[in-house]
């Protein structure tokens, strides 16, 4: 049959070399920063899409000439969009949620009485905190974004703040929480991949996130006093009325997205919960705002309710208040505006699926490992490939997992406990993916927030530090544990 092996050599035996393998992700690299410096912000409408393919193309064919199979190609393609199907159905759900919050009341009554509690000088510095007590009350920095996120994104622009800033105050925050909440897949995806017990895991990762979020709340802080935020040029009292002439304003309308983080903090997966949010978000526009979904609404009659409701939540609706800064935040695309994204998800996963498929990935990591000569170089080995594993496989569990099995013996063979490793992982793996566009996790909250990845990495502290943070204390040898057998062979 023709899909009977041409080889009995396993694809295991084949061995790229490191120039082999570097040449598609340094070809990626270029085509990005080239579309960058062309595009700007539209970048992400088609022209990182196109390069990712065209890596994957230049991948695949490397591939076949050191003899992988194109099948082998084609499943390890398959695999590798299949790991990211649920956050392109939880990008879709956002999508509908997004819509419904907002024909509903939901999220111009965030903004309203988020202008009456908040104010431009600790503005960054309690998003952060904000973000960082969601997330770590439901364990997943994607809801938080898709939540309070949206919501502080609002209020932010109204405040005049720079979006780049808010977002990254907002998503250094919701992985702090990520990264430490005991209900998080990553948190206990990394404490399994080490096999060591989740608290002991947490407990550990204490020592390097306790600093990196505490600077990067003063940096917040330091841009609220002294940075120039551009907030408080705006009037408030002009957004109040023209919200409330628009909009019934009331606070039983947060009850809504109340429900739908108990649901998360009760265990309930963020899928259907979103889901659930999204239709009770259309219940509650059907109840509060009804002149609002017949604005909504392409038809009129006695359709127009039930295609005003559609349409929120699969395609393009504005809501006109006669004041410029709410008529840009009142906008949303429903489903149709997370296509880009959703179409930047796939092609990374294309692209990822070929490098792995060619072990182009574990040819890198290989070289990383063989240049290992102390605690602090294994520990920056590590968080290299996790680097890598991210801006290459595209995904941050295989970000957690692929370094995670591959440099297990080496840190056992150190004396070092599994719990550097597992740190490492974290500090490394789960907090850098949200700083790569074609990462799922980057192009799901650029999406979902509205903001492009390179505008809010710079201001994601958090997420910049905890990588430096991890290479600081292996280099210095700060609370490195050692196994109970390596302290016992020490004097």
């Amino acid at each position: 049959m023709s899909d009977a092996p041409t080889s009995d050599a396993p694809v295991d035996a084949r061995r790229p070399g490191l120039a082999v393998s570097l040449a598609p992700l340094l070809t990626l690299i270029g085509l990005l920063a080239l579309n960058v410096y062309l595009f700007g912000d539209d970048a992400l409408s088609g022209p990182h899409q196109i390069a990712l393919l065209v890596s994957a193309g230049l991948t695949a064919a490397l591939a076949i000439r050191i003899g992988v199979r194109w099948l082998d190609i084609q499943d390890a393609i398959v695999a590798s969009i299949g790991i990211a199907v649920p956050a392109i159905l939880i990008l879709l759900m956002v999508g509908a949620l997004s819509g419904t919050w907002l024909v509903s009341g939901i999220v111009p009554a965030m903004i309203y009485y988020g202008l009456h509690l908040l104010n431009p000088a600790i503005f960054l510095f309690a998003a952060c905190i904000i973000g960082a007590v969601i997330s770590l009350a439901t364990g997943s920095s994607w809801t938080t974004s898709a939540t309070v996120g949206i919501a502080l994104m609002g209020i932010g622009r109204a405040l005049g703040i720079h979006e780049g800033m808010i977002a990254g105050a907002v998503l250094s925050g919701a992985y702090f929480g990520d990264k430490l909440s005991p209900l998080s897949d990553t948190t206990n995806l990394a404490a399994g991949v080490g096999g060591i017990d989740l608290f002991t895991h947490i407990r550990y990762l204490v020592y390097t996130t306790g600093p990196s979020i505490s600077i990067a709340l003063l940096g917040y802080l330091a841009l609220g006093l002294f940075g120039g935020t551009g907030g408080g040029q705006v009037d408030n009292q002009l957004l109040y009325d023209a919200l409330n002439a628009r909009f019934d304003i009331s606070l039983w309308l947060m009850l809504v997205p109340a429900l739908v983080i108990y649901m998360i903090v009760r265990r309930v997966p963020a899928l259907p919960a979103i889901f659930v949010g999204a239709l009770l978000g259309a219940v509650a526009a059907l109840i509060a705002q009804p002149e609002v979904v017949l604005l909504a609404a392409p038809t009129a009659g006695n359709a127009a309710a039930y295609t005003g409701i559609m349409t929120a939540m699969f395609g393009e609706v504005a809501i006109a208040t006669g004041h410029p800064v709410l008529d840009e935040l009142l906008h949303s695309k429903g489903m149709a505006g997370m296509l880009p994204t959703i179409w930047l998800i796939l092609s990374a996963m294309v692209f990822g699926g070929t490098m792995e498929a060619g072990g182009f990935l574990k040819r890198i990591t290989n070289a990383l490992l063989g240049r290992v000569r102390s605690d602090g170089s294994l520990i920056a080995a590590t968080t290299g490939t996790c680097l890598t594993a991210n801006a290459t496989a595209s995904d941050q569990y295989l970000a957690i997992v692929v370094p995670g099995r591959m440099f297990a013996n080496a840190f056992r063979e150190r004396g070092l406990a599994p719990q550097n490793l597992t740190r490492t992982l974290e500090d490394a793996g789960t907090v850098t993916s949200v700083l790569i566009p074609w990462n799922t996790c980057g192009a799901f909250h650029a999406g979902v927030l509205g903001v492009a990845t390179f505008s809010y990495a710079p201001f994601a502290f958090f997420c910049l530090l905890s990588p430096f943070m991890t290479l600081l204390f292996g280099y210095r040898g700060f609370r490195l544990a050692r196994t109970e057998a390596q302290s016992k062979a020490d004097p």
